[in-house]
């Protein structure tokens, strides 16, 4: 079954551990952080204070999404936390086997994200070292954005790479998804949807998870 993991980007960073606790409550399955520097992307999000906090009050797995130009600073220190799921960028890296197996040592799943442009064919030798890959369908920086159809594609030719190669290869799928669009990546082969505006943005969180799985 596919995983919701409600990105905290768009919650009520004034009353973030309600907001947390009222996800939880509604049947998310994951909480997906997006870490920004302003540099990678144009924006500032968390710290990692915060996501130690978070990662203190969640009772759900963490999905730490790393929007920065030097994650390997980041890896060590989020594995000793015991972050669940943690992701960083093919374009900021040089040598993504030495950092994903940063993560694997600590026992945290790795992950590769994919700006919309990037194509999958660029981790291709990595796929059977990773624990998933996040495609973004936006180009990151902003919630809110439009959807990127051409990421549809990109989900079936990696799930068709990952068959081969690592059948165990979550896809997970990040930036304007709501409940018409949901649908077609499942069928495309995603594994777990990020969702941010389309749960924060209305009263009933419970409703607008269970119409993203449905």
């Amino acid at each position: 079954m596919v995983k919701i993991a409600p990105s905290l980007l768009s919650a009520d960073f004034t009353n973030l551990e309600h907001e947390i606790s009222r996800v939880q409550d509604a049947g998310a399955d994951i909480l997906h952080l997006d870490i920004m520097d302003g540099h990678f992307v144009p924006n500032l999000t968390f710290g990692m204070p915060i996501i130690r906090q978070i990662k203190s009050v969640a009772k759900i797995p963490v999905d730490v999404h790393l929007m920065v130009t030097n994650p390997q600073n980041y890896l060590e220190i989020l594995g000793d936390w015991k972050i669940d799921y943690v992701s960083f960028h093919q374009e900021t890296v040089f040598h993504l086997h030495r950092q994903v197996h940063v993560l694997k040592e600590k026992n945290v799943k790795a992950g590769i994200a994919l700006n919309p442009a990037t194509p999958v064919e660029t981790i291709y030798d990595l796929i059977p070292d990773l624990d998933f890959v996040l495609i973004m369908s936006v180009n990151p920086g902003f919630g809110g954005q439009k959807f990127l159809t051409l990421v549809y594609e990109k989900i079936r030719k990696l799930r068709k790479i990952a068959d081969e190669k690592n059948p165990a290869l979550l896809i997970e799928v990040d930036g304007g998804i709501n409940n018409t669009i949901a649908p077609k990546l499942i069928k495309a082969g995603t594994d777990i949807v990020v969702a941010g505006s389309y749960i924060f943005g209305q009263n009933d969180y419970q409703k607008q998870i269970q119409s993203l799985r449905q």
